[in-house]
């Protein structure tokens, strides 16, 4: 977050207009560009008042339009100022950034996202690369590049839904037949994690939505607004869900064991799967949005078990 006694401003819309004007003033050679706003879904919270707009074809603006939502661009901001000159691979390129007004300009990387496209990619490749990415991020040297920008670094702010609210309201969203395996795992899930780890710079919003590929490639890694510390295994907590099956999980732990000679608990991993999973088929029932695949829950817990069964994990 900004130091104390520094302006923030956020723009008064998400409109191609307000994004020109700040435009106007953080990079006035871009001003003039076409400006094609990224749709975003509707949130009545102001946290999530924030988007993006693609620049002229060839750049990516991110701006917000209140304060809880500028401080997240303004925390990405100085997370990739201070990893600029590091050892991480797959950072944006930042063009231009400001905080009065709030706005981050980075170089449009052409491709698609690892959700597209996983399905016809070798996943050991796949593995390999994002192995390599966080591996680096995860190092100590990341860490203290951080917080020799931003100072004690905060918790990851994406925290999953705790296993006392699945506990209370899962399982409403699901068959008779499924509840009591829910509620064993959560409690597995206690188990697994009650044990602190150690604590590392993390992404801490790894998707595949957050991921360009081209060519088989990872070309890069964006969204860096909710990067905090947390365990490594955080990090990995959506890739048992990336494609068919648990090998891009699995090259992934084979290849950061082989880059970094650190081991990552695949236990840990499945433990924080459980709860973003979950909790993310929970809140899109109740706020009635569908689940990213236009699947129900039900069918997301048998996917769980079956990841379960291929893992060779009982959590019973």
């Amino acid at each position: 977050m900004p130091p104390g006694g520094l302006v923030v401003r956020w723009l008064e819309e998400g409109s191609p207009a307000a994004v020109a004007e700040a435009l106007g003033v953080v990079a006035p050679e871009l001003a003039g560009l076409p400006i094609s706003v990224r749709a975003g879904l509707s949130e009545d919270d102001p946290l999530w008042w924030a988007g993006s707009a693609v620049v002229g074809g060839r750049y990516v603006a991110k701006f917000a339009w209140s304060r809880a939502a500028a401080l997240r661009v303004v925390h990405e901001i100085a997370v990739l100022d201070a990893l600029a000159d590091g050892g991480v691979p797959y950072l944006p390129e930042v063009v231009a950034s400001s905080i009065d007004p709030v706005l981050l300009v980075t170089r449009l990387v052409p491709g698609e996202a690892l959700f597209e496209v996983v399905d016809s990619l070798d996943r050991d490749l796949v593995g390999r690369q994002l192995a390599r990415f966080l591996g680096d991020l995860h190092a100590p040297a990341a860490r203290r590049q951080a917080e020799a920008v931003l100072g004690e670094l905060p918790p990851a702010s994406l925290q999953p839904a705790t296993t006392d609210v699945l506990r209370d309201q899962f399982p409403r969203w699901v068959r008779p037949d499924q509840r009591p395996a829910v509620l064993r795992w959560c409690d597995w899930a206690d188990e697994v994690l009650a044990t602190p780890s150690t604590q590392v710079l993390v992404h801490a919003d790894l998707h595949g939505g957050n991921q360009v590929w081209a060519d088989g490639k990872l070309q890069v890694v964006v969204d860096f607004e909710t990067a905090g510390l947390a365990e490594a295994e955080y990090d990995l907590r959506a890739f048992p869900g990336t494609g068919p099956g648990v090998e891009l999980l699995t090259s992934t732990l084979h290849h950061y064991r082989q880059l970094t000679g650190r081991e990552l608990v695949i236990e840990r991993v499945m433990a924080w799967h459980l709860r973003t999973m979950l909790g993310d088929a929970l809140w899109r029932s109740e706020a009635g949005v569908p689940l990213p695949d236009h699947r129900t829950p039900p069918a997301w817990v048998d996917d769980l078990a079956q990841r379960f069964i291929a893992l060779a994990i009982d959590p019973f």
